[in-house]
């Protein structure tokens, strides 16, 4: 166990509110390889209507819908992450690692406590 470390968290908010951070990318990466909501809310440990909470505001508050719903049939329904969802799966994970490496670059601060 590290005795100090710098530790950050990072998440978009709009119009003052949460949009995006880490239990949003979460999500979206299981639906991603699960095809389901619920499979993703079952992976995550979440109920399946606090993640369609989640996937609903996400499309709502987005500029695009970030993720499909597909209806039943056959093979019943399932969900799939848009273009848009992808996008943001990447630009996030390219910011948080852009910060973490700025605080690696900073770590030298834990030398004074």
């Amino acid at each position: 166990m590290k005795e100090k470390e710098i530790r950050l968290r990072c998440w978009i908010e709009k119009g003052g509110v949460k949009f995006f951070g880490p239990g949003r990318l979460e999500i979206l990466e299981l639906i991603e390889i699960e095809g389901s909501i619920s499979k993703a809310a079952k992976r995550m440990g979440m109920s399946y209507k606090k993640a369609w909470d989640m996937v609903d505001d996400l499309n709502k508050r987005g500029q695009q819908p970030f993720v499909i719903l597909r209806k039943g049939g056959e093979k019943g329904g399932g969900a799939e992450i848009t273009e848009s969802g992808k996008k943001i799966i990447s630009d996030y994970r390219r910011l948080v690692k852009k910060l973490q490496s700025i605080l690696e670059e900073e770590a030298e601060i834990l030398q004074l406590i």
